[in-house]
C-alpha cells in the first residue's frame, strides 16, 4: 500500500492540544454522564467521520435511504441544514430550496420525494418532531454528519474515513482536519473506509485493517465511488444526458466544485478527456454574483461546440435557482451524480447488517421487502 501524503501543520500543535483538552472533557462529560445523550424508541442511525468534510456522507446516506425504502421501511433524514438561511426545525416539502433547508438536504429531498427530509439544530427536538408525524410514521431516522453530536444516542453509528486520509494518519485541528482524538471510533459500531482507488491491491484491506485498530465489535467495509450518468440541471428530457464516456476527447470541461475534496472528479474527469478546467469554491459555498461571472468568464473563453459545465449534485442545488445565473450558461450546466460501491463483496452484509438492525428495533411494525429491492 503506498502511503497518503497528509498535510499536517506541525507549528500548529499547541493549538491542537489546547483544542483536544477541550474535545477530550466534553467526551469525559458525556461518558460520566454529566452531560447527557437522550435515546428514542425509533431506529437511529448516525453516519459521520472525525475529520471535517471530504468522506462522502451524503453518497453513503443516500445507500442507506435506497436498501431501507426497497425493505418497506418509511425513512427519515435529520441534518442541521449547513448554511441554510434559517432557524430551527424545517420538514421539506416540494416548494423547499437549498436556501432554505441546505444544499445536502435539499439535494436529498430532489431524489427521494417520498421520504421525510427534515433540518434542525437541535436534534433531539427535530426527532421529537419526526416521531410525531402520522402520515407516514417514521420507521428509521438517519442522522447526517451528527457523529460529534453526543445529545442524541443513536442505535447504530457508521464512522467514515477518506482512504486517502485515513483518520489514524491524521492529527487535531488546526494542524490537522480531525474534529476529535481518533480514539472517538470507540462509538461507531461500523467503520467504512470511502473512496477507496480501483487499483486498490488485497494487501491493502489487511494492512489498513492493522492500522485503524478497531475492536472485536466493529465491523470495517471498503467503498468506492462511482459516477453516473451526467444529466443537465435545466432540462428533464432524458434523451439530453449523456453518459461521461460519451465525452470527446476534444471536449472542453470547466468543473465547478464547492466541495471538500475534488482531487478524485479531477481525476475521473481527466480520464475522459484532456481538457478540464477547475473552478474550485470552499466546501458548501455559497454562490457570489463575482463568482457566477467568474464562471461565465472561465467558460466563455472555451471553444464553441466543444464546451461544458459539469458540477456536483450538492453544488447544482444552489445553482439551479441562483437569481444572477446566466441564461446563457444554462443549456451547458450538467449535474454528475455520485453513487457508491461496496469492495470485497461485503455488499450483502452490510445491507443485511443495517435492514436487520431497524427490524429488530422497529417500533411493532412489520416490514414487507418489495419484491424488486436491490440496491444499484
Amino acid at each position: 500500500m503506498e502511503e497518503n501524503f497528509i498535510k499536517i501543520h506541525h507549528w500548529l500543535y499547541p493549538l491542537s492540544w489546547l483544542y483536544g483538552i477541550g474535545v477530550r472533557l466534553r467526551n469525559k462529560l458525556f461518558d460520566w454522564g454529566w452531560l447527557r445523550s437522550k435515546s428514542f424508541d425509533v431506529p437511529i442511525i448516525c453516519v459521520g467521520n472525525l475529520a471535517v468534510g471530504g468522506t462522502g456522507k451524503t453518497p453513503h446516506t443516500e445507500y442507506l435511504i435506497k436498501i431501507l425504502q426497497n425493505a418497506g421501511m418509511n425513512v427519515a433524514t435529520l441534518s442541521r441544514g449547513y448554511k441554510r438561511n434559517s432557524k430551527g426545525y424545517i420538514l421539506a416539502d416540494n416548494q423547499s430550496n437549498a436556501i432554505l433547508i441546505g444544499d445536502e438536504p435539499y439535494q436529498i429531498k430532489s431524489k427521494f420525494p417520498n421520504i421525510q427530509v427534515a433540518v434542525d439544530e437541535d436534534r433531539c427536538h427535530g426527532i421529537e418532531q419526526l416521531l410525531k408525524l402520522e402520515k407516514p410514521v417514521v420507521d428509521v431516522i438517519l442522522l447526517d454528519d451528527a457523529f460529534q453530536h453526543r445529545y442524541v444516542k443513536p442505535g447504530m453509528s457508521i464512522l467514515l474515513t477518506d482512504f486517502h486520509r485515513l483518520l489514524c494518519d491524521d492529527s487535531l485541528l488546526p494542524a490537522g482536519r480531525l474534529r476529535e482524538p481518533a480514539s472517538g471510533k470507540i462509538r461507531a459500531q461500523i467503520v467504512i473506509v470511502t473512496k477507496c482507488p480501483d487499483d486498490i491491491k488485497p494487501i491493502d484491506f489487511n494492512i489498513i485493517a492493522k492500522r485503524l485498530h478497531l475492536y472485536p465489535y466493529q465491523q470495517l467495509y471498503f467503498s468506492r465511488f462511482r459516477y453516473g450518468t451526467l444529466r443537465p440541471l435545466f432540462s428533464e428530457k432524458a434523451d439530453s444526458r449523456k453518459t461521461l464516456s460519451s465525452l470527446r476527447e476534444n471536449e472542453q470541461v470547466l468543473l465547478v466544485t464547492g466541495i471538500a475534496s475534488p482531487t478524485s472528479l479531477v481525476k475521473e474527469m481527466e480520464s475522459y478527456t484532456t481538457h478540464v478546467k477547475l473552478l474550485a469554491f470552499d466546501d458548501h459555498h455559497d454562490f457570489s454574483h463575482k463568482d457566477l461571472q467568474q464562471i461565465k468568464g472561465q467558460f466563455m473563453q472555451m471553444k464553441e461546440g466543444a464546451r461544458l459545465i459539469i458540477t456536483t449534485e450538492k453544488d447544482a442545488a444552489r445553482l439551479k435557482f441562483h437569481p444572477a445565473l446566466d441564461e446563457i450558461l444554462k443549456p451547458y450546466i450538467y449535474v454528475l451524480p455520485i453513487e457508491i460501491e461496496f469492495l470485497q463483496n461485503q455488499q450483502h452484509i452490510f445491507n443485511q447488517n443495517i435492514t436487520g438492525y431497524v427490524r429488530t428495533n422497529s417500533r411493532n411494525r412489520i416490514f414487507p421487502e418489495r419484491k424488486d429491492a436491490h440496491t444499484s
